[in-house]
């Protein structure tokens, strides 16, 4: 990834939200299970929330977003790798939820090393934060209902 300048930064950061949003969207509109739609949503949701506060910090140069630690239960790490298709299951789905959101999670990580100043570093490390705080919901998800179904 060579960046010329801050703007390209932020400009791929928010397709990249762009794109984790259409991925939500998308397994939303595949899911039979009313309770999997709404999840996937929500995800989707949040992601265009991520994409709209990239869009101010572009637009104003401020940012707001605070440090915090995040639990990681390592599912995710754990589990074979599976591409999004049609009709997936919710195990399916979650597992590739899991693992877009570790991959976000890094993504963002090393925007953060790679970053031209200390406020973009801290937006990119607030950012990875919250796809950590993404793929823990999607583990503890996964916990409670497909390790206790088998």
């Amino acid at each position: 990834m060579d960046f010329k300048n801050t703007d390209e930064i932020l400009d791929f950061a928010i397709k990249n939200e762009q794109q984790a949003a259409d991925f939500y969207n998308n397994l939303a509109n595949d899911a039979e299970v009313k309770e999997m739609k709404e999840t996937f949503l929500a995800y989707a949701k949040e992601e265009e929330g991520h994409k709209a506060r990239l869009e101010k910090i572009k637009a104003t140069g401020e940012y707001d977003l605070p440090e915090e630690k995040v639990l990681d239960l390592k599912l995710g790490d754990y589990l074979v790798k599976s591409k999004a298709s049609g009709k997936m299951s919710y195990q399916d789905s979650l597992i590739l939820a899991m693992k877009r959101e570790k991959a976000a999670y890094k993504l963002y990580m090393k925007l953060s090393e790679i970053a031209p100043n200390d406020n973009l570093k801290k937006i990119f490390k607030g950012l990875a934060i919250e796809e950590a705080k993404h793929k823990l919901k999607f583990e503890i998800e996964y916990d409670d209902v497909i390790y206790k179904e088998n």
